[in-house]
């Protein structure tokens, strides 16, 4: 896993998304639920930016339901957004390969979440990367809170300067 801490914590991720034009960003997870809330949390934020050539999407628990729109929007690169149990510090944002997906995520998905990312990436033609983002790991019926909320802001914030250093292009 690649957590989004250290010297450079956007450099997975730009890697990942260098050569794409359109970004599709979908949140993923259950409003109601404080431990699965975080990737609609998530994309919630990067919606209110209203970055060019970047679409967000909320998929809630149901990460399916939102093929169509994306074959409409025709992104180059799809991030999709969820919580995830990656035995990490909580706020976290780290890139999650998908090998991991099946032993790292919380699952509250009608489909597995590989099963909808190897379709998403075969017909719609778009590359796919999963970030996981770690929720309270003690208490998860609680928020993030204190120093973990701004762990996450923060993270979040990498996450933001990437895809706008992409919107600019």
């Amino acid at each position: 896993m690649n957590p989004f801490s250290g010297e450079d914590p956007g450099a997975s991720l730009r890697l990942r998304v260098k050569d794409a034009r359109r970004i599709a960003v979908v949140g993923i997870g259950d409003e109601l639920q404080p431990f699965d809330r975080l990737g609609m949390d998530a994309a919630k934020k990067i919606d209110q930016v209203h970055l060019s050539d970047v679409g967000v999407f909320f998929a809630g628990t149901v990460p399916e339901s939102i093929t169509g729109p994306l074959r409409r929007f025709r992104p180059d690169h799809t991030l999709f957004l969820d919580a995830a149990d990656m035995g990490v510090r909580p706020g976290t944002i780290a890139v999650i390969d998908p090998e991991h997906i099946q032993a790292s995520l919380f699952s509250t998905h009608a489909l597995p979440l590989s099963v909808v990312m190897d379709y998403v990436e075969r017909e719609i033609g778009t590359e796919v990367t999963l970030l996981g983002i770690q929720p309270e790991n003690t208490h998860p019926e609680k928020d993030l809170s204190g120093e973990d909320l701004e762990f996450l802001n923060q993270n979040l914030q990498v996450l933001l300067d990437v895809l706008r250093e992409r919107s600019l292009l």
